[in-house]
Parts: C-alpha cells; structure tokens; sequence
C-alpha cells in the first residue's frame, strides 16, 4: 500500500509542475482596492494555501464550538 500512495503522491506532483510550467503568463487579480500581479500558478497556489488554511481554521473552529456546547 506503500507504492501506491508513493506513486498517487508522484502523480500529484508532475501534474503540479506540468501546471506550472505550462502557466507563467502573469495575471491581475482585483479585491476590493488591492491588486495582485503575478504568475497564474503562483497566483492559484497562494489561493488553494489561503482557502486551505480558512477552511481548516473555520473547521477547528466548529468542532470545538460543538464541543463547548456539548459540555
């Protein structure tokens, strides 16, 4: 079982870089009155890290609010 999640991970990783190669054109991104300039794979790998760690503290805070309310 191993391999086989050493292979996904390989898999995962290529798909990443091909991803990334593939867009470095620079985009804008616009919120509110910030702007952002950069290359469309950093762009979205700064969005998947931001909606990973909101999404994970949003979680966290679910659980132990559930948890208090429990109590």
């Amino acid at each position: 079982m191993r391999w086989f999640y050493l292979i996904v991970i390989a898999v995962f990783v290529i798909v990443i870089v091909i991803f990334a190669v593939q867009n470095l054109e620079p985009v804008t991104m616009s919120f509110l009155q910030f702007s952002l300039r950069a290359p469309l794979a950093l762009a979205a790998a700064i969005m998947y890290g931001l909606g990973a760690l909101t999404g994970g503290s949003l979680y966290a805070l679910l659980r132990h609010s559930m948890r208090a309310s429990w109590e």
